[in-house]
């Protein structure tokens, strides 16, 4: 080779490493604008009627679905159980609650070590009711416990920790509800719920719960027909409440990352994924959301999609939008986290479900 087409070629060579250099350097800059955080893929629908308004648990891998309503069907309420195996994708119907159980919607769902539960809620003759089942998966049975000791009540949340469930705040048809109480099984009869005294949140209905090591986290709801932007969190080992910072953007002397304006709603549903609290769906003002958003309990702080760097909740790995939707249910492995069922309009119920992969990007 001789010295003029060696030098063109070390030019070129030269160039081309230049550029494979420069290459990542400008995708980077621009990947904002190519993807979104998250995808939501579409899992096995529900085998039972549509519905919103469920309540529900998690037990290991499987995701427990009872009761809710449908306005559209004869008899409106439900009574039925349906398992969903994480694992496997499928569902399976299991023992309804019993007669004297009575179909119900607006109830809340916890487990405590390896039973679910199921209490308050509105029933079929339109009153508000206070007793709590206990769902034995070994057995497939139901058997009644205590009565709910904060009286009748629909729309509370609860959560559990350790050994122990928490359910709180609500609505009984005539006042708003900010007390919470404490459920041990293991109590004697006509002991197993009492007041937690250290906990307590502004009044609302409609809000969910997360738990982060061991410590709950109370967001969204709607009272007085507006949906509170205050956040707080609960740690039963010390006892104490703490508020935090808002979901709105509404205090000069806190710094926020993001536009905070579409957080607050009611109807949410909340799932934990590697140590992070998702917050997705929900009501505000009459307009049904499809977005979710992500709480780092080490920054204090929410993302989401204020600037749609985050992928709505929908079915996008095939092009198809989901529903958006109030009063869906949630199971979480701590994991993967997955919504269910809801209504999409005042008569209009679902029955499909959908997982979030968080780290996967979309591409636009």
């Amino acid at each position: 080779m001789n010295v003029t087409v060696w030098n063109s070629t070390k030019k070129m060579i030269l160039a081309l490493f230049l550029l494979c250099m420069i290459m990542p350097f400008f995708s980077s800059c621009t990947s904002d604008d190519d993807y979104t955080v998250g995808v939501w893929y579409k899992r096995a629908a529900l085998d039972g009627p549509v519905r919103g308004y469920a309540a529900a648990f998690t037990i290991g891998h499987k995701g427990y679905l009872a009761t809710g309503y449908n306005a559209s069907a004869t008899e409106p309420f439900l009574n039925d159980l349906w398992v969903y195996d994480i694992d496997g994708n499928y569902w399976t119907q299991l023992a309804d609650m019993p007669t004297a159980a009575s179909y119900r919607n607006k109830a809340v769902g916890f487990t405590v070590g390896e039973k679910g539960y199921i209490t308050t809620g509105i029933g079929d003759d339109n009153v508000c009711m206070k007793d709590t089942w206990e769902y034995n998966p070994s057995t497939d049975a139901w058997t009644q416990q205590d009565d709910f000791a904060g009286g009748l009540r629909y729309g509370a949340l609860a959560f559990n920790i350790g050994n122990y469930a928490y359910v709180g705040t609500g609505f009984d048809t005539s006042n708003y509800k900010k007390d919470f109480y404490r459920f041990d099984p293991t109590a004697a009869n006509g002991s197993q719920w009492t007041v937690v005294t250290g906990l307590s949140v502004d009044k609302r209905m409609f809000g969910t719960a997360f738990v982060i090591d061991n410590v709950a986290y109370i967001v969204g709801g709607v009272a007085n027909s507006v949906c509170p932007t205050d956040f707080w969190s609960y740690n039963p080992s010390t006892g104490v409440t703490t508020e935090l910072r808002d979901i709105a953007d509404v205090n000069s002397d806190e710094d926020y990352d993001d536009d905070y304006d579409n957080i607050a709603r009611s109807g949410a549903v909340s799932f934990v994924i590697d140590g992070k609290g998702y917050f997705v769906t929900g009501d505000r003002n009459s307009s049904l959301k499809s977005d979710y958003w992500i709480y780092d309990p080490a920054t204090d702080l929410w993302s989401g999609d204020s600037d749609d760097d985050y992928t709505p909740f929908a079915l996008l790995n095939s092009g198809n939008q989901g529903s958006s939707r109030t009063s869906a249910v949630s199971f979480s492995t701590g994991k993967r986290g997955f919504v269910v069922t809801g209504a999409a309009g005042s008569s209009s119920y679902l029955d499909d479900m959908y997982e979030l992969s968080p780290y996967e990007n979309r591409d636009e």
